[in-house]
């Protein structure tokens, strides 16, 4: 799976629109669709520490157990 497809489902995870999505993680929302759509590389530190933060702020919900590993 492509960088562009994991910025897809990491979205689609998250129960937001593109411009919640884009706020929530202070990214200008052109620069989001740019990424969307293949016309700008994302890189590949970005999209982990998205996934970092999405991970994070889910175990801290739950208390810190996360059973689904």
């Amino acid at each position: 799976m492509g960088k562009r497809e994991e910025l897809i489902e990491l979205k689609n995870k998250s129960g937001m629109n593109w411009k919640q999505f884009s706020e929530y993680y202070e990214i200008p929302y052109r620069t989001i669709q740019d990424w969307e759509h293949g016309k700008r590389k994302m890189p590949n530190y970005v999209l982990r520490l998205m996934q970092y933060k999405m991970k994070m702020e889910r175990l801290l919900k739950m208390g810190g157990n996360d059973d689904r590993k």
